[in-house]
């Protein structure tokens, strides 16, 4: 579902944290405790993607905004949402986290302040920047390393590149909102789009720990039809003008 943001806009609103959940009844009580204990001055929006589970009330038990899609239309479309929301209210610093746990709310601040210094536009929280603990599974690893590698080709160099736990400005925000925006699996083809645009993307160590449940792209023939769509929105997005300006 594309919902075009308001017309009204809210100057003084202050910063927001969008997680896209579904079926995360189970893991989002914690994430939203642990939002609330590091980041408090954060508006808090859950964007339920069609979820079957109680997963939108669980997110109102905890004080949080809820943007309910009627059926599930994807991460990329959740993600979407929430970024016409804070757009409709002239939100001026966002952060994305996934709502499984896997992302820990003492990190909102590291990726938050670079943005809100002015010293990057997006900050990407990743798992490989510092030595750590995280490990993939070789095929996934070798998924980072290669749309790493392509990103690197057209003077991307990232050591995450398919990160979900973002801080972004409202110049990001504006971009992301536009149509080409994946409904399933936004990723290295997005930050591509964005570097062409001139937003300055930057990255900081953050610990992660791993999922909590499978993830829904890595199994079956999934993986290859991620492969097949990211290298050719990537191929689309190094191609295409660029008719925004930075």
């Amino acid at each position: 579902m594309r919902r075009e943001a308001s017309c009204m806009v809210h100057a003084d609103s202050g910063p927001l944290l969008i997680i896209p959940a579904w079926n995360e009844a189970r893991n989002l009580g914690p994430v939203l405790v642990g939002v609330a204990k590091h980041a408090p001055e954060f508006e808090v929006v859950v964007v339920d993607d069609g979820s079957t589970d109680a997963t939108s009330r669980v997110a109102r038990e905890h004080e949080a905004r809820v943007l309910r899609h009627p059926y599930n239309l994807g991460y990329g479309a959740a993600l979407q949402t929430g970024y016409r929301y804070a757009a409709s209210r002239g939100v001026e610093l966002i952060v994305q986290m996934d709502g499984d746990g896997q992302h820990d709310p003492k990190e909102i601040a590291k990726l938050a302040r670079p943005v809100q210094e002015g010293e990057f536009d997006l900050v990407l929280g990743s798992r490989f920047l510092d030595p750590g603990g995280y490990e993939f599974g070789v095929a996934r690893r070798a998924g980072r390393d290669l749309f790493g590698a392509i990103a690197k080709r057209f003077g991307l160099e990232l050591s995450d590149p398919t990160t979900g736990y973002q801080a972004m400005n409202a110049d990001v925000l504006a971009l992301y909102s536009d149509d080409f925006f994946p409904a399933d699996y936004p990723d290295v083809d997005v930050l591509l789009v964005a570097h062409r645009h001139g937003i300055r993307i930057g990255e900081r160590s953050v610990a992660m720990a791993p999922g909590l449940r499978p993830s829904t792209i890595h199994g079956g023939l999934k993986p290859l039809y991620y492969v097949y769509k990211m290298l050719l929105s990537i191929w689309s997005s190094a191609t295409a003008r660029t008719t925004r300006q930075p």
